[in-house]
């Protein structure tokens, strides 16, 4: 079998900044080889058969020797397919990915270097600094952060740093910074010149602080900045007071968990995540075929008779569309029926089947959609409902109480997701997030049953409901919603989350 490696730059955090090409590669990988700064999204896109292999380093503890993961690629590429070895930032910035690709190419195995954005370069902008700037900084220089002062002699040129480059930047060099800081000054740099410290850069937990070359090492003492961080050096870093913009979205720093379906899960993150939050995803819901399907023979064999067809969920109409084309139809059979979609969610995913003139209710849920529809579907007309096998029947009793003949599909159920119940039980007893939401009651339901209705374990979490009826399953519970969307879809619950957060009353 062939083989080829890759050597990917992942980028300094934030998974956005990964290239396209390196994306592809890892969807495709067989092996992943990585290292302790790639994030858990990048490898998430792997296929799930794809070995994932952790050869990280961190300060002053070292998982595996460099030779001993040259030995591992070798290895590896022995057994072919495609593989991938995954580094943060630039895999030829400071990250040893050089070293690699002469081994490779010693040992006659084929590969490819995919370069990746640097920290270096990356990590100073989202800190709203930049590398250059007319008549600030005409030049930049990177050095490592890692070298050992306890050496004789220093393999960097410290009289040259410090006086014929406008910005310097070091990386990883937190452990060293008392040694940078003063060598730099007593080869002549200014000990008023700025200096940024930037934590965990890209990232929702990014922290800057800023200080003059003389008092920075204090600052970050009292501060506990820590690696990974970078360090800026230059004039570059006065204009951080108005080029700022990262640490300044609305939800930045927020930690929130998503307990959203996993393939529902991603516009509710990805929302947040514009808006600067640290989003954890824990599914705990998962979807699956009713137990039953029997029931729909009769329902599906007569859809001409139908003269309205309801969906409640984004769900009933992937279950219904995967019914359709089972039995050799289309959506030719839907001529004539008007449709009807409880949120415009489910409106988009029914146009992108190739249907139109959907009606939706001004509120997204089912009690809005029967206040407003009811008046228009007339007694004696037939109505078909496609929801999940436990939903509430607020829609087909109102109906049937009007004299409509109601069928309903139960196209699938809600069960609960295969969790680490002790990890999030954990996670929930520190304190490790400040909110979390709730996007229908199965999912308040089932967390509650995955930490044994511990009601402590939620104190002083903001609890963000995506509407009325998830919220009167919070009460059932003994909890009280702290945010609800006005309405009932993630947009809704987005911007209720915003409005919370900007509230002088929010803590």
């Amino acid at each position: 079998m062939s083989c080829r490696i890759y050597l990917i730059g992942a980028g300094p955090g934030d998974p956005g900044l990964l290239t396209i090409k390196g994306k592809q590669l890892i969807e495709k990988a067989d092996v992943i080889i990585y290292d302790k700064l790639v994030s858990e999204s990048i490898l998430n896109l792997a296929q799930q058969d794809c070995e994932r292999i952790f050869v990280g380093k961190s300060p002053g503890k070292h998982y595996r020797l460099q030779e001993k993961i040259n030995e591992l690629l070798i290895e590896k590429a022995s057994a072919g397919g495609i593989i991938v070895r995954l580094k943060g930032g630039d895999p030829f910035v400071f990250g040893r990915g050089s070293e690699e690709a002469l081994e490779l190419s010693k040992q006659g195995i084929d590969f490819e270097i995919v370069p990746g954005v640097s920290s270096a370069l990356a990590v100073p902008a989202y800190a709203g600094i930049p590398m250059t700037h007319r008549g600030l900084s005409s030049s930049f220089t990177v050095v490592t952060g890692h070298e050992d002062p306890t050496k004789l002699e220093s393999s960097i040129a410290w009289e040259h740093v410090s006086k014929n480059s406008d910005t310097l930047v070091f990386l990883m060099g937190m452990k060293n910074l008392p040694f940078i800081t003063r060598k730099l000054m007593d080869f002549g740099m200014d000990a008023q010149t700025p200096v940024a410290l930037i934590e965990n850069g890209t990232g929702p937990k990014q922290r800057t602080v800023c200080a003059q070359l003389d008092s920075i090492v204090s600052l970050a003492k009292e501060r506990d900045i820590r690696n990974p961080a970078i360090i800026v050096i230059g004039e570059v870093v006065r204009l951080r007071e108005n080029i700022e913009w990262f640490e300044k979205k609305p939800l930045f720093g927020e930690r929130i968990l998503v307990t959203r379906a996993r393939q529902q899960s991603s516009k509710l993150s990805s929302a947040l995540t514009d808006l600067g939050a640290y989003v954890h995803e824990l599914p705990v819901i998962a979807f699956e075929v009713p137990l039953d399907l029997g029931h729909m023979d009769p329902v599906m064999e007569q859809l001409y008779s139908y003269s309205w067809l309801i969906f409640s969920s984004v769900n009933g109409v992937d279950a219904f569309f995967k019914e359709l084309s089972s039995r050799n139809l289309d959506i030719r059979e839907l001529a004539g029926i008007k449709l009807i979609a409880i949120g415009p969610a489910t409106q988009k995913h029914l146009e992108s089947k190739g249907l139109r003139n959907i009606l939706v209710p001004s509120r997204y849920d089912a009690d809005s959609l029967v206040e407003e529809f009811l008046g228009q579907i007339r007694a004696g007309e037939k109505v078909l409902i496609v929801r999940p096998e436990q939903a509430r029947d607020v829609i087909a009793k109102a109906l049937r109480e009007s004299g409509v003949l109601v069928s309903e599909i139960a196209a699938y159920r809600t069960v609960s997701a295969d969790v680490d119940t002790k990890a999030l039980v954990a996670s929930l007893a520190i304190k490790e997030f400040d909110a979390i939401t709730f996007t229908s009651s199965s999912t308040v339901q089932n967390l509650m049953h995955m930490i044994s209705g511990d009601l402590a374990l939620l104190q002083g979490v903001k609890l963000c409901s995506i509407g009325p009826v998830t919220s009167d399953t919070l009460r059932e519970y003994g909890l009280e919603p702290s945010i609800e969307a006005s309405n009932s879809s993630v947009d809704g619950l987005v911007e209720a989350m915003l409005i919370d957060k900007h509230s002088p009353l929010s803590s």
